[in-house]
């Protein structure tokens, strides 16, 4: 088995996805075809050796389209994007011209009732005629080859469909209105593609985001390839090099100067500055970033001079895996885009039949006109071609992708785009998601005579040397206070209950409430205390002597400060039921979300029994979210209607397992992302409604006498233009 991608020129939307599926499916071998419209990419998964390489490219070649390796993307690309993207707008220029001139020239040589009016008894002047036929085929360049395949494959499409509209123009002398067609036609295609451009450069301007080249003071690695992957002297490796992030080792220490972009992710090794994160996470505010903090490839360095070492490889950074998924993204279509694709499939042959019999029946029956009802066919295939309705939601999908990157929203695909506007329960991790998922210091309260900066002084000692989540709480308030932790001798680890130490000669220890219990030191109005700060959700750490005790520090995961507002948010944008499954305990499950305000809660919970929670709410109301770290909440995430993962940046896991990822710890974006699914939904049915509502009343028209051929192109057009620009209201969607 084997896997290949191509870069497809040419491929703009979902005609040339089902021309190429018509070539490649039939093929032996196929066993998976993805589709990337956004990037111009196609994957395919073969066996061989039942079929190559090479069989794929000719049956794209069939398809009338251009396969290059993905490798040779970015040479190859711009070469023949440049004559795709503006060859077809040359072409679509002159072909306007063309038909403005030849207009101009029929006018002055006095046919012009004929050209504007349709009024018979006047020809076409052959001068006049040559000018429309030279706008025939500039604007038919880019159709008329993928008609012809059509007409071979025996699967009637849009192309096929104005081809023969346009030739049968032609044969009743209708110059005119043939290269009207023609024309709009082509500008239609053009502004298609310009529109999926558009979004595609909207999403390459927020996902390119890397310098090519970075800084590097020491390469890092540990065998030869690693230590020198760019040829580079080994005696130069020591000196500063400017080499490109594709052959930058993991390990390695590099420079950044303000102003500058992060060009790999990594963690600061010396200097302090802010980072502004907007680019990744859609965070407004810069971040300060010291020693020991990670850094994210595409983000900018505000004002401080700063080294860190490389944690990942270029195509292993938060913004290649970006990349990756809104690429992946194009291959999921959602339900609106498969539901518009099965109606083209079928719509288009029964149009055909349905301009056949309108061309031949009337005459047969009722003794109409020949050339009268054959213009009627002629009508109604140009006013039935779907264009507008093929693009409407395609480009709505891409353009709602676009912006959701823009709020530091990701978005696996269109499958995922629709689904919030359906949610109806929320379910929430609390660590991490409600809360900050960081311990910290919420009260210190002194006994024995001891002030807090030498109870802080204790404990920080003490802790100094654990690596438990709530010493590095106490160690960091420590720090804010200016308390610098003295060095403490004898360290022992009590386990499941906190440490000792020898401090200034002195025994010292630290540890929970049933160590103090243990230790018997515990007086009625300590236990009381304790006992509150339990059920308030704080974690308490007793610090004392072999005299008495010293101290109390309540330590608590802080409710984020917005949670209560976000919960709020999503009962307004609709959500019916919001609730907390967590594994903490039951108390600090209830303080939590007593101050958020969810409407239920489900404690201690195992991996287990948190999916089995989601699949009662699944039973209950049918379209639910479940929203954790994309890590310990995966199982309960799959099960969900939609997997959504919390604070995505720097979690290789959250991006890989959820459907949507938050690029910030920001809950807000969860009632934004409803808004924005039902606002991408209503446009997608509003372009659906007013395509078809548009061409129903045409077919009316053509069916009772009364269609024009050009007012039947020009409608077209227009509704295409609509649809397109309606869509791309989506892309200026911000809070």
């Amino acid at each position: 088995m084997a896997t290949v991608a191509f870069k497809i020129v040419g491929m703009d939307c979902a005609e040339e996805v089902a021309a190429l599926k018509a070539e490649l499916a039939p093929l032996s071998g196929i066993r998976t075809l993805a589709f990337d419209v956004l990037n111009g990419k196609m994957t395919v998964e073969f066996s061989e050796p039942g079929i190559t390489s090479d069989d794929l490219v000719a049956a794209v070649a069939k398809a009338g389209l251009k396969a290059l390796p993905w490798e040779e993307t970015e040479q190859s690309a711009s070469q023949s994007t440049a004559w795709t993207r503006w060859g077809r707008t040359a072409l679509t220029t002159a072909s306007g011209m063309l038909l403005l001139v030849g207009l101009i020239v029929q006018v002055s040589l006095g046919g012009w009732r004929a050209a504007v009016l349709g009024e018979d008894g006047q020809s076409t002047p052959m001068a006049a005629r040559l000018l429309y036929l030279g706008a025939v085929v500039t604007g038919s360049w880019f159709v008329a080859p993928k008609a012809w395949r059509s007409l071979l494959r025996f699967r009637p499409d849009m192309n096929l469909l104005m081809t023969v509209a346009v030739a049968g123009a032609m044969v009743i002398d209708e110059f005119f209105e043939a290269a009207t067609v023609a024309f709009l036609f082509a500008l239609s295609i053009t502004l298609e593609a310009w529109s999926v451009g558009r979004a595609r450069r909207a999403i390459a301007a927020l996902l390119a985001l890397t310098p090519t080249q970075a800084l590097v003071l020491k390469m890092g690695g540990t065998n030869a390839d690693q230590r020198n992957p760019s040829g580079v002297d080994q005696d130069k490796q020591a000196q500063e090099q400017l080499l490109e992030i594709s052959v930058v080792p993991v390990g390695s220490t590099v420079l950044v100067k303000p102003g500058q972009k992060f060009p790999l992710d990594g963690k600061i090794t010396k200097g302090e500055t802010s980072v502004n994160q907007a680019p990744i996470t859609g965070e407004s505010k810069p971040v300060v970033k010291s020693v020991g903090n990670d850094v994210f490839a595409g983000t900018i360095n505000e004002d401080g001079t700063v080294e860190f070492i490389t944690t990942k490889r270029a195509s292993e950074t938060t913004v290649a895996k970006i990349v990756k998924m809104v690429g992946d993204a194009q291959s999921k279509r959602s339900p609106s885009e498969q539901w518009v694709e099965k109606f083209a499939r079928y719509y288009t042959p029964a149009v055909m039949a349905l301009a056949i019999s309108v061309m031949v029946l009337p005459p047969l029956l009722i003794d109409g006109a020949w050339p009268k009802w054959f213009y009627e066919g002629l009508v109604l295939l140009v006013i039935a071609c779907p264009c507008a309705l093929v693009i409407s939601t395609p480009v709505s999908i891409v353009a709602a992708l676009a912006a959701a990157a823009k709020n530091g929203v990701l978005i696996k695909g269109g499958l995922y785009v629709e689904a919030p506007a359906h949610l109806r329960a929320i379910a929430m991790d609390k660590t991490g998601t409600l809360t900050e998922g960081r311990p910290a210091v919420r009260e210190v309260v002194s006994l024995s005579g001891h002030d807090q900066k030498e109870l802080m002084e204790i404990a920080a000692a003490i802790e100094a040397r654990s690596e438990h989540p709530l010493a590095r709480a106490v160690l960091s308030h420590a720090q804010s206070l200016g308390i610098h932790a003295k060095a403490a001798e004898n360290f022992q680890v009590v386990k499941g209950k906190g440490a000792s130490a020898t401090l200034n000669g002195k025994p010292v220890w630290i540890g929970s409430h049933r160590f103090l219990e243990e230790r018997g030191q515990e007086t009625p109005e300590m236990h009381d205390k304790l006992q509150l700060w339990s059920s308030s959700g704080s974690s308490a750490l007793v610090i004392g002597n072999d005299e008495h005790v010293c101290g109390f520090i309540a330590v608590a995961d802080g409710v984020r400060q917005n949670a209560k507002r976000a919960v709020s948010d999503l009962k307004a944008a609709g959500i019916e039921h919001v609730i907390m499954l967590t594994g903490d305990n039951r108390g600090t499950a209830d303080a939590v979300a007593r101050e958020t305000g969810v409407d239920e809660v489900k404690a201690e919970l195992l991996p287990e029994e948190k999916v089995k929670a989601v699949e009662e709410l699944v039973h209950r109301y049918g379209q639910v979210a479940m929203i954790g770290d994309g890590v310990n909440d995966a199982p309960a995430m799959a099960r969900a209607t939609l997997g959504i993962a919390m604070g995505a940046v720097g979690t290789d896991v959250a991006i890989e397992t959820s459907d949507i990822a938050l690029m910030s710890d920001d809950l807000s974006r969860l009632a934004w992302l409803i808004w924005h699914s039902k606002r991408t939904l209503s446009i997608i049915r509003q372009n659906i409604i007013a395509s078809l509502g548009v061409k129903a009343l045409f077919v009316i028209l053509t069916l009772i006498g009364h269609g024009s051929l050009w007012a039947a192109i020009a409608a077209d057009t227009g509704m295409s233009l609509l649809v397109v620009f309606n869509a791309l209201r989506l892309l200026g969607q911000r809070e």
